[in-house]
């Protein structure tokens, strides 16, 4: 499934009024929710499912236990920063508060903040500038600011 289809479901999605839609394909899940609430009940619910799936090729999985991963809640395209030529929200090595935005994923022309669930130092930033990133994908490393 192509990114074009893929944003044309989610804009068909928004303008309908369906509350949330599941679709599977072959090796291809999308799940849409316009009910934030139910968005958190499912990160909550599938956290060792989370673990069991695999990973992106270029999203390795953390080395210590005590690391947290935040990872996208949707499809659509991840910015580093607010503006093309904008100092990045985070970089490795910086220290990050539960509810700072740690970038932006866009999706149908909506910017949406990501913030960090966690307190920690950024140890690993999984994707680049512009990259598009499915829901659930890794995102970004947190850990202890002790810890390498």
């Amino acid at each position: 499934m192509t990114i074009k289809e893929i944003q044309s479901i989610i804009k068909d999605f928004e303008s309908s009024s369906l509350m949330s839609l599941e679709l599977e394909m072959d090796n291809f899940k999308l799940r849409l929710s316009k009910n934030k609430t139910d968005q958190v009940v499912v990160k909550e619910d599938r956290k060792e499912e989370a673990k069991k799936e695999i990973t992106y090729k270029d999203t390795p999985a953390p080395q210590q236990s005590n690391h947290q991963i935040i990872k996208s809640p949707l499809v659509g395209t991840f910015y580093a920063s607010s503006t093309p030529n904008g100092k990045p929200f985070v970089e490795v090595g910086q220290h990050v508060k539960k509810g700072q935005v740690v970038c932006i994923i866009e999706a149908m022309k909506i910017m949406n903040e990501i913030t960090s669930p966690y307190d920690g130092v950024v140890k690993e930033i999984f994707v680049r500038n512009s990259d598009v990133v499915g829901f659930n994908h890794n995102l970004i490393r947190v850990g202890d600011p002790h810890e390498k």
